[in-house]
């Protein structure tokens, strides 16, 4: 039958697995370092892949396939359960942090609050299930570096996803939106450095706000490149 389906370029991917994370239907796997459509029957058409891949080499093509099966997905996700077949790096997980972050004292441990990885906007699954019912942490790149409590005064009990639009060179808007759309976000943070670049991810963030057409409570934090928090 003729009908739509994706289409990977090989020669535009970059072997993040971001899509494969993506592909709850397991229609996508690594092969010799590269994204492939292992099944026709496996892609249901609908292209949650495309937007988390960062090169844009996924696309959608109409052409001869095998129809969806369902019952075969089904089957396939039960022995996915315990193996992922993506890049290590893009593995989705979930962390539980049971004890409070500590304020950084002289000789005292401070824990991470990162909930979930990855982290990074490019690579986090648009339907990931720790976005559901979650406060959103959206930060620049270089927050946690210039701002020493980061983990404790916005990071706690929040999931976080960081970027820099200026590096990636990507409008982080289209995905952020999805994300707000496609889950129950409680609220919104979003935490920029005060350089100009930074404004190109708090205006993303802006932007798939309105576009969720959701009301979800949000601020904008600005950090210092000295470490302080600007009014």
């Amino acid at each position: 039958m003729i009908r739509k389906i994706i289409q990977i370029d090989e020669e535009k991917c970059n072997g993040c697995g971001a899509c494969v994370s993506a592909c709850h239907e397991g229609a996508i796997g690594m092969v010799n370092g590269k994204a492939k459509l292992l099944r026709d029957d496996y892609c249901d058409g609908l292209g949650d892949c495309l937007p988390t891949c960062p090169t844009n080499a996924i696309r959608f093509v109409e052409r001869e396939a095998a129809a969806y099966d369902a019952a075969a997905v089904a089957e396939n996700q039960k022995k996915r359960v315990q193996k992922h077949t993506g890049c290590p790096g893009s593995r989705m997980m979930e962390f539980k942090r049971e004890q409070p972050c500590r304020t950084q004292t002289e000789g005292a441990a401070m824990q991470s609050e990162l909930r979930q990885w990855p982290c990074q906007i490019k690579l986090v699954p648009v339907n990931a299930p720790y976005f559901q019912g979650a406060k959103l942490l959206i930060a620049a790149d270089c927050t946690a570096y210039a701002y020493a409590n980061m983990h404790g005064e916005f990071m706690r009990g929040k999931v976080t996803i960081v970027g820099c639009p200026k590096l990636d060179n990507v409008d982080y808007s289209e995905k952020l939106t999805q994300i707000l759309q496609g889950n129950d976000i409680q609220s919104v943070t979003i935490v920029r450095m005060e350089v100009p670049c930074c404004g190109g991810l708090e205006m993303a963030a802006k932007t798939a706000l309105q576009k969720s057409g959701k009301f979800i409570p949000w601020q904008v934090v600005t950090i210092s490149v000295d470490g302080k928090i600007l009014d």
